[in-house]
């Protein structure tokens, strides 16, 4: 009796007869609900659907603060990795068009470069990959709704439409994947009024002109990066490091590069406020942290990259028990990607110390598709993922920083192996290369095991990507030495690397 009074205050709730019905019965709308249509859900909702399951994915997103919206794909193909690196790509074609000189192209006229080109090109890419997504949903008989989805209980989640219509879906199992969303910071005046995020910088018509980027992390760097490289005055903000969480060496020499490149740097500093002028321009008031001294300055456009936020506050998870860490909002799961609360699982950028890559997400989203369709116990490994900042010098890594791997085996301990090298490309542009550099941090005794690989250079994340397979074998440094490199490559010099920085010698590559 008391079980169903439980079922008829949901019913209540709900307002929904078929949920009642169905919580008594056993029988569920959908095997699987997935919220979220970014990298990670599509991939679990597609996976999930071949394995037989019958599965629903629900989409929906809320414009940015400045009205920006998008389509079916998440943050990885509409405001993050696609436009990234297409923009990225137009950075690096003009630094090879004035190449192209010293290579003997005849390019007469000044080079200038149209953001309104780019971007309606990068944005019609977009487009594209959302309606492709939405095909293969249909094709892979996975029911796409562009709805907001929430949970009511562990087997029942509330859609509403655009419209404010809802509707209610019952699953056998949940899964959230909803990401992340850029943050603004809270106590600078102006700060959202007239600021953006990567949340809209991709989708801007018109140029944004002499810009300010907020922070130091990879987001903020790879903007700063190919805005700087297509022309405009960029200016990055840093309060203490850059790229925090990565080996800090090559932190330096990526910087390093960029301000060789023509990106200016405000190292120590934060903003105070943010004022528009009667011009249209932004008066951004910045304090340097050490001094203390304040400084004003104007810019077009000031983009926050301070950090990102995970999109767990509308979902109801507090209602229900499922636990987060109170601090990052981030929701704590299991190794198998289990949530506090049965039947409801969670990955990707929303889930409690996983890395906010588009291919982990991925990869974990297809496993866990599997272990819930019981065709398999496999789960994800989330140690040694590569990864590759696409800053002006693309910088890739799989492994320890070298600071990690001295902290938990000792300097005593640790062997690095490392060389400054010069792209064969560089040397006709004339390019200088002093930040080309490459590093590979090995246990000191028996094998010597790799325990992490480090590389700046041109095309780091092709390079990291093959070395990556080699790293989860076990590869150690004798079988770097065994490998026979690809001559004339920048990839061969790792497994020609040879000076150790405990020798002190000069690790400047000469010669073949």
């Amino acid at each position: 009796m008391a079980a169903f009074c439980r079922a008829r205050h949901r019913w209540k709730r709900t307002n929904c007869l078929h949920v009642l019905t169905r919580n008594l019965t056993g029988k569920y709308d959908y095997d699987l609900v997935v919220i979220g249509g970014g990298s990670g859900g599509l991939a679990c909702s597609k996976e999930a659907a071949q394995l037989g399951q019958k599965v629903a994915v629900l989409d929906y997103v809320e414009p940015s603060i400045k009205g920006t919206k998008w389509g079916l794909g998440g943050t990885c193909v509409n405001v993050g990795c696609i436009p990234k690196k297409l923009m990225h790509q137009a950075a690096l074609l003009g630094t090879a068009v004035k190449d192209a000189k010293k290579y003997g192209w005849q390019i007469s006229g000044p080079i200038c470069h149209d953001w309104g080109t780019m971007a309606e090109a990068v944005q019609n890419h977009v487009r594209s990959l959302n309606w492709g997504h939405r095909v293969q949903l249909q094709d892979k008989k996975v029911k796409y709704l562009n709805i907001k989805g929430s949970l009511v209980d562990e087997h029942t989640v509330k859609g509403v439409t655009k419209a404010g219509k809802e509707m209610v879906l019952t699953a056998k199992n949940i899964v959230i994947a909803t990401g992340g969303r850029p943050k603004y910071p809270t106590d600078i005046p102006g700060a959202m009024e007239h600021g953006l995020t990567s949340d809209d910088i991709f989708w801007l018509k018109t140029s944004p002109g002499k810009t300010l980027v907020v922070g130091a992390s990879y987001v903020a760097l790879e903007c700063a990066g190919f805005l700087t490289g297509i022309g405009l005055d960029t200016t990055v903000m840093v309060r203490s490091i850059a790229l925090r969480g990565f080996d800090q060496q090559m932190a330096s020499l990526v910087t390093d590069y960029m301000e060789a490149y023509g990106t200016k740097f405000a190292w120590k500093c934060v903003p105070k406020r943010v004022d528009k002028l009667p011009s249209g321009e932004l008066q951004v008031t910045t304090i340097n942290v050490q001094t203390g001294n304040e400084h004003k300055d104007t810019y077009n456009s000031v983009l926050w990259a301070v950090g990102r936020a995970p999109e767990t506050k509308a979902l109801g998870l507090d209602k229900l028990g499922v636990q987060l860490n109170k601090e990052t909002g981030k929701i704590v799961l299991g190794s198998d990607e289990s949530t506090s609360v049965p039947n409801i699982y969670a990955f990707g950028d929303i889930g409690e110390g996983r890395p906010e890559l588009t291919p982990t997400a991925i990869k974990a989203g297809k496993l866990l598709a599997r272990r819930l369709a019981g065709q398999s116990t496999e789960v994800m490994n989330y140690d040694n993922v590569p990864t590759t900042v696409f800053t002006p010098l693309e910088y890739g890594c799989v492994g320890l920083s070298e600071e990690e791997a001295e902290k938990r085996h000792g300097k005593d301990g640790i062997e690095v192996y490392h060389a400054f090298y010069k792209p064969l490309e560089f040397t006709v542009a004339q390019r200088d290369a002093s930040q080309c550099y490459l590093k590979v941090v090995c246990e000191r005794g028996g094998d010597q095991k790799i325990l992490g690989l480090h590389f700046t250079g041109p095309n780091a994340g092709e390079v990291t990507q093959g070395f990556a397979l080699g790293f989860h074998s076990g590869a150690t440094y004798s079988h770097l030495l065994k490998t026979v490199g690809i001559h004339p490559t920048c990839a061969e010099e790792i497994v020609k690397v040879s000076i150790t920085k405990r020798s002190g010698l000069d690790a400047t590559v000469t010669g073949c």
